[in-house]
């Protein structure tokens, strides 16, 4: 087999196109996988959160919070018209636990002022791709 000077046999050639669209191809499959985990945070996020159980509703019974106690329980606020309302759930149903007055209420549902909100999806990665060495 003769192989001209300055080139590569056709075989070693062909791997080596076959290899970088194979990383090209990668590449874009990863990229794509963040975008679209980008974009499914902020579709969440926008729902104020009701895909996780809290902030759905009507305007008048809502969700305001849910604090998950075990795998079967947990404590939700409820607004019930002009009444906010703790409810205890568990397998045998759902117990009022206590009524509160709207500034309760709202100081529940407030994060405190002292911690800083949590950083967005791109902040967050943004933040470990800095940290990452480079090898």
């Amino acid at each position: 087999m003769a192989v001209s000077p300055g080139r590569l046999p056709l075989a070693l050639e062909t791997t080596a196109l076959d290899n970088i669209l194979s990383l090209l191809w990668l590449l874009v499959c990863v990229l794509a996988i963040v975008v679209l985990a980008y974009l499914f945070t902020k579709y969440v996020a926008g729902r104020n959160g009701s895909f996780f159980g809290t902030g759905g509703g009507t305007a008048q019974f809502k969700v305001l919070a849910r604090l998950p106690l075990s795998r079967d329980q947990s404590l939700v606020l409820v607004q019930a018209g002009e009444r906010y309302l703790l409810l205890g759930t568990g397998p045998s149903g759902v117990t009022l636990t206590a009524e509160l007055t709207p500034e309760e209420a709202k100081a529940l549902c407030q994060p405190p002022s002292d911690q800083p909100p949590p950083p967005s999806f791109a902040e967050a990665l943004r933040t470990v791709l800095k940290q990452k060495k480079p090898r």
